[in-house]
């Protein structure tokens, strides 16, 4: 199989091929040249499994990008990727969909996502999960890098928080260019669950998971706020009485919750395709939304110690990581953030770096 696993065109076949443009096509006589069009909008999508593929449907279908370029290193598997969704053209907004396993056919990405990664084998420590990723990564965020040396990156591939700052190191942007997915969908399904609890619309409530994604991460449950209402401030001034441990319920119901669906259906995909979507939608369209995403902590929060990433309630846009929010932490809560950075440091001082 060639190395491109784009399709050709009737314009491909020769002398003796068709030129249907001309034949369906007639200019309009006295017509100016035709102008440039406006720059066009780039993703690329390293890694065509659930996640991966998850993450393109949903930026195909919600019109985010004018190119996606699909890089995989299994070939078949990556054409037939590719073609199921040109397949699907008639159905869907106009845009160019290639594949490749061939890095070249990410240059010019204004977005490169990454959710390429080594899968745990059984009694496989963590650590030497993480070592092979590593070294996975030293194939990928290199290559990507050169070809388009003004994208952005977003990592995906677990452990995302460390392999954030391996992209970072590997690919040498500035730091405002490489973020982690992060807590996005941590914090999505907190909002959920306090959106269930209450009886009242997600949308309607602003709360935040931060740290690391995994065990150590940290509900901020004193910002929370339900309709620009602070939730646990009123019920003090309202004397209504809670226990700390149904919130710590909730909070554990969120780390639990990809386990659980992992369980049940044996990978998770449509969340994390829509929470790397919205990441994708804020950067791109330059809407300065903040997102918990895993950006370098260090002098944010107490977080000091050595460059650390995990997630942080970041202001995103055109640019990447615009600014980090000055959310609101009881010490309590900022001691969790400093632990849960220190959990990660332990990881990282391992690599070799």
């Amino acid at each position: 199989m060639e190395k491109n696993a784009s399709t050709s065109s009737l314009k491909d076949l020769g002398p003796s091929g068709l030129d249907l443009t001309s034949a369906f096509f007639k200019p309009i006589h006295n017509s100016d040249p035709s102008l440039p069009s406006n720059r066009r909008t780039k993703v690329s999508v390293v890694g065509v499994g659930n996640v991966g593929m998850a993450i393109a449907q949903t930026i195909l279908t919600q019109d985010l990008a004018d190119e996606i370029a699909l890089v995989d290193a299994k070939p078949d598997k990556l054409r037939g990727e590719m073609l199921d969704l040109q397949h699907a053209a008639a159905f869907l907004p106009r845009t160019k969909i290639t594949a490749s396993v061939d890095y070249e056919v990410t240059a010019g990405s204004d977005l490169c996502i990454v959710t390429a990664g080594a899968r745990q084998n059984p009694g496989e420590s963590r650590l030497n999960l993480l070592q092979r990723n590593v070294a996975l990564f030293r194939h990928i965020i290199p290559p990507l890098a050169k070809a388009s040396p003004d994208s952005i990156l977003i990592i995906v591939s677990n452990p995302v928080d460390v392999l954030t700052y391996v992209a970072w190191k590997l690919s040498g942007f500035p730091v405002n260019r490489v973020l982690g997915s992060g807590t996005n969908l941590d914090s999505s399904r907190f909002r959920f669950l306090i959106a269930d609890h209450l009886d009242v619309n997600a949308q309607d409530v602003q709360a935040f998971i931060v740290g690391e994604h995994g065990d150590s991460s940290v509900a901020l449950w004193s910002s929370i706020s339900v309709g620009g209402i602070p939730v646990l401030s009123f019920l003090e001034k309202n004397q209504i009485a809670y226990e700390k441990q149904t919130l710590e319920d909730i909070h554990q119901a969120v780390v639990g919750s990809a386990y659980e669906v992992i369980g049940l259906k044996g990978y998770t995909s449509w969340a994390i395709g829509y929470s790397v979507a919205n990441l994708a939608r804020t950067i791109l369209r330059d809407q300065r939304k903040i997102h918990p995403v895993t950006v370098l902590a260090r002098g944010f929060y107490g977080v000091d110690g050595g460059d650390v990433f995990l997630s942080l309630p970041a202001l995103l846009g055109r640019n990447g990581v615009v600014a980090v929010t000055n959310v609101h932490m009881t010490d309590e809560e900022a001691e969790k953030l400093q632990k849960s950075a220190k959990t990660i440091l332990e990881m990282q001082s391992q690599l070799g770096l």
